[in-house]
C-alpha cells in the first residue's frame, strides 16, 4: 500500500477518534487506559502528539529527553493532555488532512491510531470494529511482512499467528489464533487481550509480554 493510500485510512481513524472524545464524560477522561500509567486523557495527548509530530521536532524532543524513548513519549503525552478534552479533539480533527509524521514509516502511523484508539475504547466499554483492511495492514506491518515492523523477533519466534476475521497469518510453530484486534493489541503489549486468543502458543506469548501495556511502542 502506497503512502497516499495509507493516509486515506489514517485520517478517518483520527476523525472517528475525535468523535469518540467529544462524547466522553469527565470520569471517562480520568479513567485508566490500556497504556501503562496513562489515563484516557494522557493517551489522547499521546495520539495528538504523534499526529502533530515532525522529524525536526522529534529529534529536538528526543535530545531533550536524553534519547530515552519512554521519557520522550511520556513527556509528550502529559504535555498535550494538559490542554484539555475540547482542545485535544479540536487539534486531532485538524490532523485529518495533514500528512506530517515522525521519522518512521507511514504505516506506523496507521498502527498508532488503530492500537491507541482501542487503548481508549476497550477499557471504557465502547464497541468499535476495526475495518478489516486496516487491521490486516497493521498486522502485516507489525509482524514484519513489510519493512520495519515494530514487534521484536523474540516476541514472535516459534509462533504461528492467524486471524479469524481477516486474511492474515504469519510465522510457524505454536498456534495463536483469534480476532485481528486481539492479535494487534497483544503483539503491541496489551496482555488483557490474551483472553480473546486461543491455541497452544497463547501461554508462550503471555510469558513474553509485560503485565501491562508499554507506552514505548505503538
Amino acid at each position: 500500500m502506497k503512502p497516499g493510500e495509507i493516509w486515506k485510512h489514517i485520517h478517518p481513524e483520527r476523525a472517528q477518534m475525535a468523535d469518540t472524545w467529544t462524547g466522553l464524560s469527565v470520569p471517562q477522561w480520568a479513567a485508566p487506559s490500556w497504556c501503562q500509567g496513562w489515563s484516557v486523557q494522557d493517551t489522547a495527548g499521546h495520539i495528538v502528539a504523534a499526529a502533530e509530530q515532525t522529524p525536526v521536532n522529534f529529534y529536538k524532543e528526543m535530545t531533550a529527553a536524553g534519547f530515552k524513548f519512554n521519557v520522550f513519549t511520556d513527556r509528550g503525552a502529559r504535555s498535550l493532555a494538559a490542554i484539555g478534552p475540547d482542545e485535544l479533539a479540536r487539534r486531532l480533527r485538524a490532523r485529518t488532512s495533514t500528512t506530517n509524521h515522525p521519522p518512521a514509516p507511514v504505516l506506523a502511523m496507521l498502527g498508532e491510531i488503530v492500537v491507541h484508539g482501542q487503548d481508549i475504547r476497550r477499557p471504557l466499554g465502547l464497541p468499535r470494529v476495526i475495518p478489516s483492511e486496516r487491521a490486516e495492514t497493521s498486522l502485516n506491518f507489525l509482524t514484519g511482512k513489510v519493512p520495519r515492523g515494530f514487534v521484536t523477533k523474540d516476541r514472535l519466534a516459534g509462533l504461528a499467528l492467524s486471524a479469524t476475521d481477516v486474511p492474515f497469518s504469519s510465522g510457524s510453530g505454536a498456534q495463536v489464533t483469534g480476532p485481528a484486534e486481539a492479535l494487534l493489541l497483544v503483539l503491541t503489549g496489551r496482555p488483557v487481550a490474551l483472553a480473546d486468543l486461543s491455541g497452544d502458543g497463547v501461554a508462550v506469548l503471555r510469558g513474553r509480554i509485560s503485565p501491562a501495556a508499554d507506552t514505548s511502542g505503538v
